[in-house]
């Protein structure tokens, strides 16, 4: 296939030939677990940075919330142990559990919900969900375990929302610093970061179920190289990939007797962002040649080893709202060569398409460049890190197409966002969704985000391309492990050792 993929595929098949005349490595002790992640986060407050491996670190292991999301997505107590709502689903009062201590030693309150939320929707805010609390329109705290909760206008989501990562709960002694040293109520605490290899945390002692969790120590290693990964998991010295990548390894691990591997779904949507307000991509028939050239098959089947659902929204497709709207823009590369004439492009389009380093984005983006460039279009690969990608493509928006994976549940609404990287800004849009977000009965939600769906699909807004799959790999006697994910987490409260 391409150069990119091969050179993973033989590094796969060397680290497979260097481990195969080793005896499985001995287990890790029975109360600690090793953990492989391709991406090292840049930071580990999930309210100060958009990336998805923070959360995966931190969420539900260091920081807690008002509301815990399950992996089947129904909405469980956490911080708040019980909550009503009025009538018109404007006032949530929150109970929440009493005796609760940050890892520092303070106190846990109404008073911190009261802050942290205060602070999300703060002017210098610059959290991503930073909307969702400027509809807060008071918090109040009659006691230190009551929060009362009025909103400006009713979310039918909301007690999911205040499940997610931008929802954790801080305190405002150590909110300062939880980008490095994070301080939170969870049944973890932080221990040390090595930049470019690891993070620890230890069972806190202090945790209100402290007999429930049954790991004393949790290690994260940041280990990008897929053929590394799969060749650490097959000497033993690491005990779970929970979210694989490494496809070319997959039918070496699922031969070790001491080794499962499961398929579940995630919420990833992974698209062709397109920047709408770019003076080729602005145009609506540039945008439905792109969709022409895209063969979502070849895509998967190339870049994910045919892991991976066709997507043709920006839409999860096990969600029960969902439209199978793939056929909107089906593949025509004449059409798209036709498209491109009528825009003014008879001689070519010449884009540039920049790709942060994760093995989906790097192998997929030069297959999509290939169809592209049948249809007519002259790419241009940049190969950038995360750190520069979220400058240059999320914070300035001076690209002209990424590829990446929006792996945030249900969040169709980031199109309504203003001035977000896609530049869409859409009124007809903007009110479909406010409409969505507004509706009490399942029944007009439903229509309202399927209305959103078509006109995602029919502005050709992104180039949707597939639903990222979850591949969990895990030693065979770890038990507890999420095998699908609502939302990129590792919550580790339940695991133990079989």
């Amino acid at each position: 296939m391409t150069i990119v993929r091969k050179f993973g595929y033989a590094a796969t098949v060397i680290a497979m030939a260097a481990v195969a005349a080793l005896p499985f490595g001995a287990q890790a002790a029975k109360n600690s677990v090793n953990i492989a992640m391709t991406l090292e986060p840049p930071g580990l407050d999930p309210r100060a940075n958009a990336a998805a491996a923070i959360g995966q670190i931190a969420l539900y292991n260091i920081y807690e919330n008002l509301t815990h999301i399950n992996q089947d997505a129904t909405v469980s107590p956490m911080l708040a142990k019980s909550w009503s709502i009025s009538d018109d689903r404007l006032v949530y009062t929150f109970n929440l559990l009493k005796g609760v201590k940050f890892h520092d030693g303070t106190d846990f309150t109404s008073a911190d919900v009261k802050y942290t939320f205060e602070a999300n929707a703060a002017e210098g805010s610059k959290i991503k969900r930073k909307k969702r609390f400027v509809n807060m329109a008071k918090i109040e705290t009659p006691n230190a375990n009551t929060v009362r909760i009025t909103l400006k206008k009713p979310r039918s989501m909301f007690l999911f929302w205040m499940g997610e990562s931008t929802a954790v709960i801080v305190g405002k002694e150590s909110a300062a610093t939880n980008a490095t040293k994070p301080v939170g109520t969870g049944p973890f605490k932080f221990v040390s970061w090595v930049k470019g290899d690891s993070v620890v945390m230890e069972k806190n002692p202090n945790y209100r179920d402290a007999g429930s969790v049954k790991l004393a120590k949790i290690k994260y290693r940041f280990i990008n190289d897929q053929a590394a990964q799969v060749a650490a998991m097959m000497s033993g010295d690491l005990d779970l990939i929970p979210f694989s990548r490494a496809s070319a390894g997959l039918g070496a691990l699922q031969s070790n007797p001491d080794i499962k591997v499961s398929f579940g779904t995630t919420e990833g949507e992974t698209i062709l962002s397109t920047n709408n307000k770019h003076p080729a991509l602005s145009k609506l028939k540039v945008r439905q040649a792109i969709a022409h050239a895209i063969d979502r098959k070849e895509i998967i089947d190339g870049a994910m080893f045919g892991a991976g659902i066709p997507i043709g929204s920006h839409f999860a497709p096990h969600n029960p709202d969902y439209l199978d709207l793939t056929g909107t823009y089906p593949l025509d590369r004449a059409k798209s060569k036709a498209l491109l004439a009528e825009a003014g492009y008879g001689d070519g389009l010449a884009l540039s398409l920049k790709l942060p380093p994760t093995g989906y984005a790097r192998e997929g983006g030069q297959i999509v460049a290939q169809q592209l460039n049948k249809a007519g279009f002259k790419i241009t690969i940049e190969n950038v890190e995360w750190a520069v990608w979220l400058a240059q493509v999320y914070k300035q928006k001076t690209y002209d197409l990424s590829i990446v994976s929006h792996v945030e549940p249900m969040d169709i609404g980031i199109y309504a966002r203003p001035g977000y990287y896609f530049q869409y800004d859409n009124k007809e849009f903007n009110g479909i969704m406010e409409k969505a977000d507004g509706a009490s009965d399942p029944a007009m939600r439903s229509k309202y985000l399927k209305m959103a769906q078509r006109k995602l699909a029919k502005d050709a807004v992104n180039g949707f391309l597939f639903q990222l799959a979850k591949t969990t790999v895990r030693k065979k006697n770890l038990m507890g492990v999420w095998t699908s994910s609502p939302m990129f987490v590792n919550d580790m409260r339940t695991v133990y050792w079989k």
